[in-house]
C-alpha cells in the first residue's frame, strides 16, 4: 500500500503537499536514523495546542479531570505557524501510472477523481460519500457482481472520506488476473456513468442515509471508539457540533444531488489510474 500510495499521490498531485503521504515516503523512512533533529523541529512546529483536539471519554469526574488537564497542558505554549501551501493547479486531463512492488501480490488498481474539501455548509463532501458507498460499497450493484457473482476481484472499495482540503476520491480494487484489469477498469467506468446519466432510486439512498447514520452511532460503542471516531470530524471545524450538522445536510441529499456530483467529480480531466503489480525478490 505504501507504493500504490506514493504512485497514486505523485501522480495526482502537483504542488499540493497531498502529494507526500503521511507518514513519508520509503526513503524518508529509511533516512530516519539521520533525521533526529528535523524530527525535533518537525515536533516544535506541529505539536502546538492550536492542533489538538483533546476527548477526554468515558465514565469521569469532571471536577477531577479537569484538573489534571490543566496540571498537563495548562503551561503549553501556542505558537503553530501553518505551512505556506501552494495551491493545487486544476487537472486538465487523465493521468496514468503503473508500479511495481517487488513480492507476490494480485494486480491492485486504484481509480481516483479530484474532490471536494469538507464543509458542512455544501452538499458536496456528503453526497461524495454517499455516492461512494451507493456505486462501489458492499452493498453496490458493482460489488455484487464483481465480487459475489463473477468473483473477478478480491475486494473493491471507495475511499470517499472527508478531508479540511481536496483529496482524492478514490476506488480501490484488487483484480484476480492481471489480463482481466482493464474490463475491470472499464466496469468502474460504466458504473460512473450510470450514476451520472441515471437517477439512483430514492428508497436506496434513503437506505444508504439510514446506514451512514446508525453505522456510525453503532461505532460509538465504546469509549476508544468514541474518541477515534468523533476526532477526525470534530478536527475539521473545531466543534462537536459538527456531527450533528453533517448527518443534517446528510439526511437533505436528493437522487438529484448524487447525480449532481457524479457529475462535477467523477470526469476523465479529473481522473488518475495507478496499476500496481507485483514481482519475485
Amino acid at each position: 500500500w505504501i507504493v500504490l500510495s506514493e504512485t497514486l499521490l505523485n501522480t495526482a498531485f502537483d504542488k499540493h503537499t497531498y502529494k507526500h503521504t503521511t507518514i513519508g515516503f520509503r526513503k524518508d523512512i529509511e533516512a530516519m536514523p539521520t533525521m533526529y533533529e528535523y524530527s525535533k523541529s518537525f515536533f516544535r512546529r506541529y505539536y502546538r495546542p492550536e492542533n489538538v483536539v483533546l476527548l477526554i471519554v468515558g465514565d469521569i469526574k469532571p471536577q477531577e479531570v479537569f484538573p489534571l488537564i490543566e496540571k498537563y497542558y495548562g503551561g503549553w505554549e501556542p505558537g503553530y505557524v501553518p505551512p505556506k501551501i501552494t495551491p493545487e493547479p486544476e487537472q486538465k486531463k487523465e493521468r496514468f501510472a503503473r508500479a511495481k512492488y517487488n513480492g507476490r501480490t494480485l494486480p491492485i488498481l486504484a481509480v481516483a477523481y479530484k474532490g471536494p474539501a469538507f464543509s458542512v455548509d455544501s452538499k458536496d463532501a456528503a453526497a461524495c460519500y454517499l455516492l461512494g458507498n451507493l456505486a462501489f460499497g458492499e452493498n453496490s450493484d458493482l460489488y455484487k457482481k464483481l465480487v459475489i457473482q463473477e468473483q473477478r476481484v478480491q475486494f473493491i472499495e471507495p475511499d470517499f472520506s472527508y478531508h479540511r482540503d481536496p483529496k482524492l476520491l478514490t476506488i480501490y480494487t484488487m483484480v484476480k488476473k492481471e489480463d482481466d484489469i482493464n474490463n475491470v477498469r472499464d466496469e468502474i467506468y460504466a458504473t460512473v456513468r450510470k450514476f451520472q446519466t441515471e437517477l439512483i432510486d430514492a428508497k436506496r439512498l434513503e437506505d444508504e442515509k439510514s446506514n451512514a447514520r446508525y453505522g456510525f452511532l453503532m461505532r460509538l460503542d465504546t469509549p476508544g471508539n468514541v474518541a477515534g471516531n468523533l476526532a477526525r470530524l470534530i478536527a475539521l471545524t473545531g466543534g462537536i457540533e459538527v456531527v450533528d450538522k453533517l448527518y443534517e445536510v446528510m439526511d437533505s441529499i436528493t437522487p438529484e444531488d448524487i447525480q449532481a456530483v457524479a457529475k462535477k467529480y467523477l470526469v476523465p480531466e479529473r481522473r488518475t489510474v495507478v496499476i500496481l503489480k507485483g514481482g519475485h525478490k
